[in-house]
């Protein structure tokens, strides 16, 4: 309500004098500007499921009750990048643009379970010439500021950068996806991440399978009881990958190999200094790392300008949360989380405040499907 359009009216309809005329502008003014900033009112958190919402994130964050989400994971607009249309994204400064930021948030926070994990991928930018380092200084403010851990900072490496070369500086190739939580207990699948699919390790001639450690026990320094034992654990050890109880193994010896740093009692430093010689075993699992490998992803069609890939967020929903949890992401663009989050049976929210990307996402992810749809296909 603009307040001199309302004055003007009730000067022209009002046989008030004019003291009383403004007590009531005044009143009602203050009143309209009242229900402007009033918070949104709550709504059941059923109302919200499976729908992607058109509209200002903050606001409708807002309206969702405390404590109701499992895992958040978004990307928002990286800083005066790209042209993504209205909202976060166009200030002026990096420090508005981080402050704007740190307002969504913390309604992540806010809404976020406590076994629950918040995850932002952020785009860095130049300055003048100057890397800004904006995931990071957003990374920090937000451990000022909030209750929360900063439990990884998973590195997105893209083999397929934009193919352009710099004369002075490197072309960037990484960026960071920044894990955070409300507490420790939150939801960790970590047998589920990034799986060899059962895959196997191609194992050497079974033959040869510790030939050299053999020859290193004669010619090390060990004692003769030393030997006798390195060679019977050696033994041991062998018949294990033989019969596939393990993937493989290596062995230090002491004098020969150099020793590890720090142990404890029972480690293998102390191993090596009891015994003289310590055996690793590799049971073939793969060593779970904060670094993700994979392309930069275009889709034909979609107008958004940057999709980050379905893969890297599959991999982190099946890390972070279990079936039918709730999935919700307050920069939705083309839609990439809400269909990685059908597709793996997990419940979504996606916001966006580009109707054009909101169209592209709905019509992306009817197009999508998940396991237990296939079932009655």
């Amino acid at each position: 309500m603009h307040y001199n359009k309302f004055f003007r009216g009730k000067q022209k309809n009002s046989a008030k004098g004019n003291k009383g005329v403004v007590a009531e502008a005044v009143a009602q003014y203050g009143a309209g500007i009242a229900q402007l900033h009033r918070e949104p009112a709550e709504q059941p958190i059923a109302s919200l499921l499976d729908n992607i919402i058109e509209g200002d994130n903050l606001t409708i964050l807002k309206s969702i009750p405390d404590n109701k989400i499992n895992l958040i994971i978004t990307s928002p607009p990286y800083f005066r990048q790209r042209d993504y249309g209205s909202g976060i994204g166009n200030e002026k400064t990096v420090d508005e643009y981080i402050n704007n930021l740190i307002h969504v948030f913390a309604e992540c926070v806010r809404i976020s379970r406590k076994e629950g994990s918040i995850v932002f991928n952020l785009g860095d930018k130049y300055l003048e010439g100057n890397l800004q380092l904006i995931p990071y200084r957003f990374a920090l403010e937000t451990l000022k500021k909030f209750p929360v851990k900063l439990v990884n900072n998973i590195i997105w490496v893209k083999p397929n950068p934009t193919p352009r070369q710099y004369q002075k500086r490197l072309v960037s190739s990484t960026e960071p996806f920044f894990h955070f939580v409300k507490s420790d207990d939150y939801c960790y699948n970590i047998s589920s991440y990034i799986s060899n699919n059962g895959a196997k390790t191609k194992r050497t001639n079974s033959n040869n399978i510790g030939k050299k450690y053999f020859e290193l026990i004669e010619i090390s320094n060990l004692t003769l009881e030393q030997k006798k034992m390195a060679l019977c654990e050696l033994q041991e050890v062998i018949e294990e990958v033989k019969t596939g109880k393990i993937e493989s193994f290596r062995m230090k010896i002491k004098g020969i190999h150099s020793e590890p740093f720090g142990g404890q009692d029972g480690g293998r430093k102390y191993q090596l200094l009891r015994k003289g010689f310590t055996i690793i075993k590799i049971k073939g699992e793969p060593i779970k790392r904060d670094v993700i490998e994979c392309a930069v992803e275009t889709i034909k069609g979609c107008k958004h300008p940057a999709i980050y890939p379905l893969y890297i967020i599959k991999e982190l929903i099946k890390l972070l949360s279990r079936e039918n949890d709730i999935v919700l992401d307050p920069f939705m663009g083309s839609g990439t989380t809400v269909v990685a989050a059908k597709e793996l049976n997990r419940r979504y929210i996606g916001m966006e405040i580009n109707g054009e990307y909101c169209k592209y996402a709905r019509e992306r992810l009817k197009n999508s499907y998940n396991k237990s749809q296939e079932l009655f296909t």
